[in-house]
């Protein structure tokens, strides 16, 4: 699952397959813009069925982070 939400993430921010990994910063993303940000919640909860409420989802700062909101 951590493959796919990665996998989801790269094509969201339309960046090269590998960029994103489990340490990623979300700060160290040029493509990972507050509007990037607010479509891969959506993307998560479309495609993946993966729920992280919104005030929660505005704090997280690394794909690690993320991961863990998601139960992984």
């Amino acid at each position: 699952m951590k493959e796919k939400i990665i996998a989801l993430i790269e094509a969201a921010l339309e960046v090269p397959s590998g960029t994103i990994t489990e340490d990623t910063m979300i700060a160290e993303v040029e493509e990972w813009d507050s509007l990037a940000h607010v479509m891969i919640i959506g993307e998560l909860e479309e495609k993946l069925g993966l729920s992280i409420p919104l005030e929660e989802a505005v704090d997280l700062t690394g794909v690690r982070e993320l991961l863990e909101k998601c139960g992984l």
